[in-house]
């Protein structure tokens, strides 16, 4: 099926009163298009190293929105701009300009899938979409170990060469018996292979819920136990043989530190970004017994040495480096 796109040319000052009257219309999902400058909460809400640079707010604004093919569509822009007119004298409504184009009716939430293939995340390790034959991989081994992987709306293919140095870390130091925190869980890709590679049990936590209950998806899709559990005034209970995966934030929640339970994990690891881990590192320790390891990356190299002084300050020794491309892996010892 075929859709119009209509574009319309409003003002900043304009762009809730006219997304309102669109509403009203029946018209939903309207996506605004501004130059407003981020504030600072709008950046701590942004996971991402590299904050966008916007050009100078010019107070123009450009909605858009999609009918189908049927409607008639001198008849909607007409009433539009009625329906908005009338507030003509309250507010500078700019333009009211129309940009209309079609455009096919696509799949837009599943077809990324097309993309995702299975490929080797470290020597002996494949991950492998859970839509996808292995036989895919020209240089798959019956050997390998297969993580399966489903990360619907969840943060975590693996591909990326943060969750590779994770994984390469993991495969070199976690110890088969280990407890393992996985903090920043995403899709649970990274506590579904500290499992296969011999922990004796994980915990992953996650401040979006849709991740957890997807992370407890993909673990029983690889044959591990898992569960999602709620936050109690009690401490989680560790479970052998199985995941555990919650929803919360331990940099702002003191009852989820608690809950979480203090010296009691082998193995930390957080594929998060530098600006989450350095705060991290400063409550992480808390979680972990005398000698365990923290695995943090997702970190740029710009602040490679930003993350090296907030664990020396924070009380661990650093074992190891490991770099890939512009990201960096760090080991530390408590």
């Amino acid at each position: 099926m075929k859709w119009i796109k209509l574009s319309l040319s409003t003002t900043v000052e304009a762009e809730d009163l006219v997304t309102a009257v669109l509403d009203e219309m029946g018209i939903e999902g309207v996506q605004i298009e501004d130059k407003v400058q981020l504030s600072e909460e709008d950046k701590k809400k942004m996971f991402i190293d590299i904050l966008p640079e916007l050009p100078p707010d010019d107070g123009e604004a450009v909605l858009s929105f999609y009918v189908d093919c049927d409607t008639d569509i001198d008849e909607l822009k007409k009433n539009i701009i009625e329906n908005v007119s009338l507030y003509s004298d309250e507010y500078n409504l700019g333009t009211l300009e129309f940009e209309v184009s079609e455009t096919e009716d696509t799949d837009w939430i599943n077809n990324w899938k097309q993309y995702f293939k299975p490929f080797r995340a470290d020597e002996g390790i494949v991950i492998k979409p859970t839509w996808t034959s292995v036989d895919e991989l020209p240089d798959h081994d019956e050997k390998d170990l297969i993580i399966e992987i489903d990360p619907g709306t969840a943060f975590g293919t693996g591909a990326h060469e943060t969750t590779k140095l994770c994984i390469k870390a993991l495969k070199k130091y976690l110890k088969t018996g280990d407890k393992l925190l996985d903090v920043g869980c995403g899709s649970g890709i990274l506590s579904i292979v500290g499992m296969k590679l011999g922990a004796e049990a994980a915990v992953g936590l996650d401040v979006d819920d849709n991740a957890t209950r997807t992370s407890v998806e993909n673990a029983g899709v690889n044959s591990i136990e898992a569960e999602y559990v709620n936050v109690d005034g009690s401490i989680c209970k560790i479970k052998n043989n199985c995941i555990r995966f919650f929803t919360g934030n331990v940099l702002e929640d003191d009852d989820l530190c608690k809950w979480t339970g203090f010296d009691r994990f082998d193995v930390v690891v957080a594929n998060i970004l530098a600006d989450i881990i350095i705060p991290l590192s400063a409550v992480t320790s808390k979680y972990m017994r005398k000698g365990a390891l923290f695995i943090s990356s997702g970190i740029i190299n710009t602040k490679e040495e930003a993350v090296r002084e907030a664990l020396l300050k924070n009380g661990f020794e650093i074992l190891e480096v490991i770099k890939m491309n512009d990201w960096v892996a760090f080991v530390a010892r408590k």
